[in-house]
């Protein structure tokens, strides 16, 4: 994310650390890699840990919006939130979502030599990308790691 932070900054999206120090009832946008998408027990709301360069980020999203966003919420890697800043009696601070973007098409401005295309599948199949054997150059760092963790989400 601190790759893109200055793309970020002149938007107004603000970083974790920025929204935790924020006054409660604070308008705020902001960004970052989707760790876990979770939608607990009788699933009112959603609840989305976002991480950037200075840390986590828990956003709150009800389940009314979560349906008017349901594709940038499920499909996004990276992704972006606006919302008000709540503060809790116990001094946990959520984002409570209102509008939601996926700005995963970013992360494609971290590579110069190829550009991001996941191979796409239905979500009750898994299939494994093949890369070709000359894929990894010798004697340079492979490509072809996985940099981003997989977000822990609900089905």
């Amino acid at each position: 994310m601190s790759f893109l932070r200055n793309l970020f900054a002149r938007e107004g999206v603000l970083n974790s650390a920025q929204v935790g120090k924020a006054k409660d009832g604070t308008r705020a946008k902001v960004a970052g890699v989707v760790l876990v998408r979770q939608r607990p027990g009788e699933g009112k709301a959603i609840f989305i840990t976002l991480e950037d360069e200075t840390g986590i980020t828990n956003v709150l999203l009800w389940a009314r919006d979560f349906e008017k966003y349901r594709r940038p919420v499920m499909a996004s890697r990276l992704m972006e939130v606006h919302g008000i800043i709540q503060h809790s009696e116990e001094d946990v601070v959520h984002l409570m979502g209102a509008h939601v973007v996926d700005r995963t098409a970013e992360l494609e401005r971290l590579s110069e030599d190829h550009q991001t295309r996941p191979q796409l599948s239905r979500a009750d199949v898994f299939e494994h990308p093949q890369m070709p054997r000359d894929h990894v150059p010798r004697g340079r760092h492979p490509r072809n790691v996985r940099i981003l963790p997989a977000s822990r989400d609900f089905h």
